[in-house]
Parts: structure tokens; sequence; C-alpha cells
């Protein structure tokens, strides 16, 4: 039992710590392109506030990447472990393109993370989920 689970760990981090490269390369193409489609107004992410904001977010993109390791151990425990090995690539399309769906939400107004209190933030992450009012 504990080689088997050695060898299981050890060919998910294998598989997902490379894929974690491309899921890294295209969340921050995201928000880099966001940043260049929205300059000059963009450029008020160039503080130290902002930045931390951004890392926060990174960083916790990577925390929810590692749920792919449970599921993948989960899976590869279970008498289906070669047609998991085979398919999992579909769990990390799904997952890069959840993140990738938060990332652009996030970053589709750059220019309200270098201005506390703007309304912008209201305005863009806000707004689009509040039920609309009655006039």
């Amino acid at each position: 039992m504990r080689a088997e689970f050695r060898d299981n760990l050890t060919n998910a981090i294998r598989y997902w710590e490379l894929k974690r490269v491309i899921y890294n390369l295209v969340l921050a193409a995201i928000v880099i392109v966001q940043f260049c489609l929205q300059w000059p107004a963009s450029k008020a992410v160039l503080q130290f506030d902002p930045i931390l904001g951004l890392t926060i977010l990174a960083l916790l993109a990577n925390i929810a990447y590692c749920a792919a390791y449970i599921v993948d151990m989960v899976a590869q425990f279970s008498g289906h472990k070669e047609i998991w090995r085979q398919y999992r690539w579909v769990l990390f399309l799904i997952g890069i393109v959840f993140a990738a769906m938060l990332t652009y939400l996030f970053s589709r107004d750059l220019s309200a993370w270098g201005l506390p209190g703007s309304e912008a933030v209201k305005t863009t992450c806000v707004a689009p989920f509040l039920p609309a009012t009655a006039n």
C-alpha cells in the first residue's frame, strides 16, 4: 500500500507540476493582454497595493490548482487508474478554462486596482451580479 501510494503520488507530481507552468503562463497572458489593452489607465496598477493584490490572487490560483491532486489521487486508487491517466487532461482543461474565466473577471478593469475606493470596482466586479433595480 505504501509503495503504491508513493508511485501514485510521484506520478501525480510529475504530471501536474509540468502542467502548472502552462496554467500559470495562460493566466499571466490574460493579465498581460488586459493590462496592454487598458493602457494607459492600467498603469495605476504599478503601485505596491495593486501588485500585492495581484500576487495574492496568483497565490490563490495556485492553491486552487492543487485541488487537482485530490481528484487525481482518488482516481488513481480506483479501479480505473489506467483510464484516468489517459483522460486526466480533461480535468486540466476544465480547470484552466475555469481559472481563465476568473482571471479575466478580475483583470478586466485593472485601472480600478490602483484607485482605492474606486467606483469602477463596484461597476465592473459587483454590478453584473446584482439584481436589476426597478425604477
